[in-house]
């Protein structure tokens, strides 16, 4: 029997638990990565006859993402029956919202090795790995419509998401000229119910401008559930051979 595995970020709430949780009800075996575990998606794993194995890990500290990734790929590599590997990079901080010349270098320095530098190397990890043994790979990074339009006091997360997605294209196109099987897309969830749009609720209106906007957003109900988002994305990847790679997805295609 062939067997399937993700690598997914972010697993300790919304879309990530999310995500995970609907891979493992669809028999594919989940590695998570967040800083704090969440004890149902084992319970889920042990009820869909799959493994669910979580690491701790900060993904601001390089050093912890690398020496997650080799522990992960090393134990991935032994699997004789490898047939695929997917990741989604879905974890990210919203974080500094702040004018940009407010901006520290240290709140930089955290936004971009979490919301950029992290994500692109566990891609460049997977990829080439799997592209060696010739297991076939497909890749999502959790984008944003913020990487298309500027918000003032966002631009570490404009900025970060922007590159997200030039990434994503720019190592779609290398994966074609390489003739390989693998397929990267980004996915935009639009606007979620989660502790990020908290954190956007709560932000300084001197600092972020569109505040009320999001404030609203909440009042209207119409955050969208990250479950239901989940569902949309999980239904992508398993339609495999209707991926484009290097598309930039949009909840709003789906609603």
């Amino acid at each position: 029997m062939m067997m399937r595995y993700a690598i997914v970020t972010g697993v300790s709430g919304g879309l990530g638990f999310a995500t995970a949780k609907f891979l493992l009800e669809s028999g594919i075996h989940v590695y998570g990565i967040s800083r704090t575990d969440k004890s149902e998606l084992h319970d889920i794993a042990r009820e869909n006859h799959v493994e669910y194995s979580h690491a701790v890990c900060d993904l601001s500290v390089l050093e912890q993402v690398d020496n997650t990734l080799k522990k992960m790929l090393a134990e991935l590599e032994e699997i004789s029956n490898l047939d695929r590997v997917y990741f989604i990079n879905n974890a990210a901080v919203i974080q500094p919202i702040k004018q940009a010349t407010m901006i520290t270098s240290d709140a930089l320095t955290y936004h971009y090795n979490v919301n950029v530098i992290s994500p692109i190397h566990i891609s460049n990890k997977i990829l080439q790995q799997f592209c060696d043994l010739s297991v076939p790979v497909i890749g999502v990074n959790i984008t944003s419509g913020a990487a298309n339009y500027p918000l003032y006091g966002w631009s570490a997360y404009c900025s970060a998401k922007a590159s997200i997605n030039m990434y994503t294209k720019t190592v779609a196109l290398e994966q074609a000229e390489l003739q390989t099987d693998n397929k990267i897309i980004a996915f935009n969830p639009g606007v979620m119910d989660t502790n990020m749009q908290e954190e956007i609720r709560e932000a300084d209106k001197q600092h972020f401008i569109q505040l009320e906007q999001f404030q609203q957003y909440k009042r209207e109900g119409i955050l969208s559930q990250s479950e239901f988002v989940a569902g949309i994305l999980v239904d992508i990847i398993m339609d495999e051979s209707n991926i484009i790679s290097g598309t930039i997805y949009d909840i709003s295609d789906y609603t």
